[in-house]
């Protein structure tokens, strides 16, 4: 019943409608589902409130599961306990939903373009160390998007306007004196045996129980998470025994106050006792593992939390200890155990580790192990484990932000952390500009002038910045780069300025300064023996060959470049490097080429997961179906490109080499469709889920979401068959309703049943299933 769920893995890539796996069994709470239920169906805006370890995020999780066909666009869960910083929050929430921010637009207003017009519920959990934050980003979703309800746990209420707030009280408990009969009506009781029996299958509530039973839910007021450690000591206790034992951590707690202890005390003896009954090394292990932000595995822990009175080799047995008493919790990402600790422990482990001085030391060890770890990454970039190492830094973003955090508080740390900006700038482009240019200006603005890595970060941002449009800010922060350059003759600043600058040139369509300036900084990448700065100016000095009217020499450079990196079992630059062929072949070339070159492409990507090179090959695809006769596909595909683009906050119209084959494309299909049948086809692709989109442009599929193309079986009704024809046509359901002379509520369930019955989220793919249907 306590917050024992897991959110770490794949945050990313987690498509709406999943939420976090529940480790344990659900245990009582009806009245408040059906209650929070109703507020959903009342309010924009709900808020669960209550102490730690009362079940908000159990309950909030359980009321999404049970609203997922309320809500067809998704239910969309954000955990918040892990992020410390609030200029984060927004990009967090993008994360989740499945959007980056490739622009100069604000993460508020890609969000808004995305939910805008649909029927979603965002669940966003332990808003409390950041209610203002919050506050205001909740106001603004809820304003621009009616659709959008928005339930939210916290130990306070948001304070925006039409807030219901739901203050969650403890667990129901029985009366002094109950009979077994009867005791399972109180959830307190419920959740404490059922938690028992894990523990001691055999344990049931008898005779001679019953009193001690009830005493102990009573003494922990039906407090979840306190009985959830109750519940832990039956392992070495009897249930009378552990009574007694609180009853004396309740007295030195309150010092004999004849008025008893608060559930707060309460829930504080419970964690202090299962702290006094710890061994010394899982005193130090609770309490080192607390600088871990979200979840670590075992060799984090070796590596940071060993030493000074606990053995590595011991660490293993320790962990087992703590898992055994529930102040860890376990969970597994990609068949790899790992471990973290609900909020409320996590911070009980902080406080002592602060109260014996030594929080310090085990931050830097933190920060030490994260960047150890990205300097693996660094060196390991070019080769077979290239994948593995995105998933693993994408597991551990939350450690690595708390550490970038750590360092940026203080000038001699962040001049540390600007020495390794450079081992995984890599990971910004995959993860998320906007992050990177954050943590990349805080450091840089806490650190001393000339600390050691200030050009490296300096160039690094130009280049984010750049992708993002954002003009001033790169040509600042290049300067800078150029500027620290020139002062300490660093030419390998230098070279990664001559090859920011190149890009640049590729962007605007300025093909000769482009060469130029890759052909310097590839040869200079060469000499210092960079490889990674090597290839990625060579494949892009290929491009701007092929695009520059050299066709020939740049075909040779590009495949010169792919054999590399095939031998090197690398796949990210691969990807780019096979798009530039795709882009050179299509925009000079042969178009046949261009389309296998952007397959593989998209065949790569179901590793690295990076929508910005699926939007590209995808666009690539889409024009040459365009030029092959096949305008309904290139209409299709030109609509899939078209979300992925959305998604990302950009379009290929930033890049002016494409605006003008695209625009061409775009009349082409048009004036061999006609412009009304091109729409439709578009806004049949413009439906699609990325991956069906992907699937699609693969030849895997003929439509998204298995609904193939000619199909005449159809599952609806003859009504709602009509009723999805009105759909189509966009009219609401209220609309619908008084088309048909139906009530307003009859119209929303036939829409549901619709979707339920396609396997459908939204309305717009019920348009193009519509579309299909009517052609066929």
């Amino acid at each position: 019943m306590g917050d024992d769920v897991t959110a770490g893995a794949a945050a990313d890539r987690s498509p709406a409608n999943t939420l976090p796996a529940e480790l344990t069994t659900y245990v009582g709470r009806r009245a408040e589902i059906l209650e929070v239920r109703r507020l959903l169906g009342a309010a924009s805006v709900i808020t669960l409130t209550g102490p730690g370890g009362v079940g908000k995020t159990r309950l909030a999780l359980r009321v999404a599961a049970a609203s997922r066909s309320t809500f067809p666009d998704g239910v969309v869960f954000v955990a918040l306990a892990d992020l410390h910083e609030p200029a984060l929050l927004m990009n967090t929430v993008a994360s989740r939903l499945g959007l980056e921010n490739r622009s100069v637009m604000s993460a508020i207003d890609v969000i808004v373009d995305h939910v805008r017009n649909r029927r979603m519920l965002l669940v966003l959990d332990n808003c409390e160390h950041m209610v203002e934050p919050c506050a205001r980003f909740v106001e603004a979703l809820v304003t621009a998007c009616p659709g959008l309800v928005v339930l939210t746990t916290s130990r306070q209420s948001l304070g925006v306007a039409g807030e219901r707030v739901l203050p969650l009280p403890p667990l129901s408990v029985p009366d002094t004196g109950a009979a077994p009969t009867g005791l399972d009506q109180y959830d307190a009781v419920r959740l404490f045996v059922d938690r028992a029996t894990a523990i001691v299958p055999a344990f049931t509530i008898t005779e001679d129980n019953v009193t001690d039973v009830v005493t102990l839910c009573r003494r922990l007021e039906g407090h979840p998470l306190a009985i959830e450690l109750a519940a832990a000591r039956l392992r070495a206790l009897s249930v009378r025994q552990v009574t007694e034992r609180l009853d004396e951590q309740l007295t030195v707690l309150t010092g004999g106050s004849r008025s008893g202890p608060g559930r707060h005390e309460t829930l504080r003896a419970m964690v202090d006792w299962s702290y006094d009954l710890c061994t010394e090394p899982e005193r130090l292990l609770w309490g080192r593992a607390s600088v871990f932000s979200g979840s670590f595995d075992l060799d984090a822990a070796e590596q940071v939390c060993s030493g000074d009175g606990l053995d590595r080799d011991a660490v293993l047995d320790v962990l087992d200890g703590l898992l055994d008493k529930s102040i860890l919790l376990r969970e597994e990402d990609d068949g790899l155990a790992r471990y973290r600790m609900l909020e409320t422990m996590r911070q009980y482990g902080e406080d002592r580790l602060r109260s014996s001085g030594d929080l310090l030391r085990m931050r830097r060890r933190h920060r030490d192990w994260c960047f150890a770890m990205t300097s693996r990454f660094e060196s390991e970039w070019i080769g077979p484990d290239q994948v593995a190492w995105i998933d693993r830094l994408r597991r551990e973003h939350p450690n690595l932000r708390v550490a970038l955090d750590f360092c940026a508080g203080d000038p001699a740390e962040a001049a540390v952390a600007l020495r390794t900006v450079l081992s995984f700038k890599e990971y910004w482009i995959i993860r998320g500009l906007t992050e990177g240019r954050m943590w990349l200006s805080r450091l840089v603005a806490a650190a001393p002038d000339d600390a050691p890595g200030r050009g490296h970060a300096q160039w690094i941002a130009a280049f984010l910045a750049l992708v993002q449009g954002d003009i001033p800010a790169f040509e600042a922060s290049l300067g800078d780069a150029a500027g620290v350059a020139e002062r300490t003759d660093d030419d390998r600043i230098r070279a990664y300025v001559y090859h920011v600058r190149a890009y640049q040139a590729l962007i605007g369509d300025q093909m000769s300064e482009a060469m130029e300036l890759f052909g310097i900084a590839k040869d200079m990448f060469r000499q210092l023996g960079d490889q990674g700065g090597e290839l990625w100016s060579t494949y892009n000095y290929g491009l701007a060959l092929s695009l520059g009217g050299e066709l020939a020499a740049g075909r040779r450079v590009l495949w010169d470049c792919v054999d590399t990196l095939v031998s090197n079992g690398e796949v990210f630059w691969r990807s780019w490097t096979l798009w530039s062929v795709g882009a050179a072949e299509y925009l000079r070339g042969d178009i046949d080429e261009a389309r296998k070159a952007c397959k593989e492409v998209l065949l790569l990507q179901r590793r690295v997961h990076d929508r910005v090179i699926v939007a590209f090959a995808m666009t690539v695809i889409a024009g040459c179906a365009a030029h092959s006769d096949r305008p309904r596909e290139a209409a299709q595909l030109l609509g899939g490109a078209a979300t992925v683009w959305r998604s990302l906050g950009a379009s290929p119209n930033n890049y002016a080499a494409f605006v003008e084959p695209i625009r061409k494309d775009t009349e082409l299909v048009a004036g061999q469709l006609g412009f009304d049948e091109a729409a439709r086809e578009f806004m049949v692709g413009a439906a699609w889920p990325t991956e069906d989109a992907v699937a699609y442009a693969l030849g895997e599929k003929r439509a998204g979401n298995g609904a193939t193309v000619g199909r005449t079986d159809s599952p609806l009704t003859k009504r709602e068959t009509e009723i999805a024809g009105l759909v189509a046509e966009g009219l609401t359901n209220r609309q619908i309703a008084v088309k048909l002379s139906i009530a307003p509520r009859t119209a929303e369930t036939h829409v549901e049943h619709i979707l339920t019955k396609l396997g459908f989220t939204n309305r717009a793919q019920i348009a193009a299933w519509v579309v299909e249907s009517r052609r066929s």
